[in-house]
């Protein structure tokens, strides 16, 4: 057995159990994904904001048909209440007429 320095301090420290130092962590490493996988997660992701965008686009572009669809139909309808109306007093005037002959 190895023979100690005679001139050690009264209170040194010493060591009485090991210590173990934790390993260094490691991250887990993400797998690599295939295209589809990355096509599919992109694509859920634009889904939901696609819906919405997709939504407020179709209902402005409906709206503004159901517009010029209306003002055309109340056109129309005009146009053919006159044709009835006319049609109609001129029937009217012609036996009128007829009864006075």
């Amino acid at each position: 057995m190895p023979s100690t320095p005679r001139n050690l301090p009264r209170f040194l420290p010493t060591l009485t159990e090991v210590v173990h130092t934790p390993t260094a962590m490691t991250v887990p490493r993400q797998p690599i994904h295939s295209t589809e996988q990355i096509i599919d997660r992109v694509m859920q992701r634009l889904d939901v904001s696609l819906e919405s965008r997709v939504k407020q686009t179709l209902d402005t572009v409906v709206l503004e048909q159901l517009d010029a669809l209306e003002t055309r139909l109340r056109d129309e309808l005009q146009q053919v209440l006159r044709e009835a109306v006319t049609e109609a007093v001129t029937l009217q005037l012609e036996a009128a007429r007829q009864k006075t002959e």
